[in-house]
């Protein structure tokens, strides 16, 4: 089994691609990488950052795997560079998937209620087209009202609110969905999920404590699940209580404040899929 992770590499930082790699690699898979920038930090608290766009080496990238017969199981991308590059990132997910190749989209573009840095409405727009395609999208709650232009509502959601994102990004052509960030009271937090017939919930302990790259090892975990033979459920909530221990592993350590300490649960990923 061979996957594609399409995302930057923040060289410090502890999300993306360093993540994505040795986590899905953990499972058992094998992780092949597309870089969509490099960058010398993630953009969360360091200032002065270094950013390189790598837009113009994906069309190459694609055609030397086409020339040597490469084809993957699944694609998996998260933050990508920019919105010039989705269309060469379907072209990649167009013409190298192995039969019956899944793609999961981590539309790493928002939090809090904003955009991140350097993304703006055009941007929403063009991953629109990607989400249309997804078999699994995992966007959190903001990510989720932007892609369905509604209102972003921080906490306290309610059913109602949190069913009518799952509905919107099912009927926007998502086949499965998965929204982070469900949050009805100040002590709880969770995910929700849709593939299409049921609605479920999985809801655990509010860590009240911001932390980078949670996303990342999230999603990562989520597609290692998957790709090991768990539904979409037992996939969200696999990957809700790994992230939770990494942020456990992490919260005592106030020099520690760029990241979670993923390494730590890698022992629990070799057991799950034992």
């Amino acid at each position: 089994m061979k996957i594609l992770t399409i995302q930057d590499v923040s060289c410090v930082g502890q999300c993306s691609l360093t993540v994505a790699l040795p986590i899905i690699s953990a499972f058992g898979i094998e992780t092949c990488i597309l870089p969509s920038a490099v960058l010398s930090t993630h953009t969360g608290g360091f200032t002065g950052y270094t950013f390189r766009d790598l837009t113009e080496d994906l069309p190459n990238i694609k055609n030397h795997w086409k020339k040597e017969n490469i084809t993957f199981d699944a694609f998996y991308t998260g933050y990508i560079g920019s919105k010039k590059q989705i269309d060469y990132i379907i072209d990649i997910i167009d013409e190298l998937p192995a039969e019956g190749a899944k793609l999961i989209v981590d539309p790493a573009m928002a939090d809090y209620g904003k955009l991140y840095y350097g993304f703006d409405n055009e941007f929403v727009a063009e991953m629109r087209k990607l989400v249309k395609k997804a078999d699994y999208v995992l966007p959190n709650v903001t990510e989720s009202a932007f892609l369905l232009d509604c209102e972003y509502i921080p906490d306290h959601h309610s059913k109602e609110y949190i069913e009518k994102l799952l509905y919107g990004l099912y009927d926007l052509g998502a086949k499965n969905v998965v929204i982070k960030g469900v949050s009805f009271d100040d002590d709880s937090l969770g995910v929700a999920t849709f593939d299409g017939r049921e609605i479920k919930y999985f809801i655990h302990e509010k860590i009240k404590k911001n932390s980078h790259g949670t996303g990342d090892v999230y999603a990562s975990c989520f597609v290692g699940c998957l790709m090991n033979g768990f539904d979409i459920y037992e996939s969200a909530k696999n990957s809700a209580t790994l992230t939770v221990k990494a942020i456990k592993e992490t919260i005592e350590d106030d020099s520690h404040w760029y990241g979670v300490k993923f390494e730590k649960i890698i022992p629990y990923i070799v057991e799950i899929c034992k």
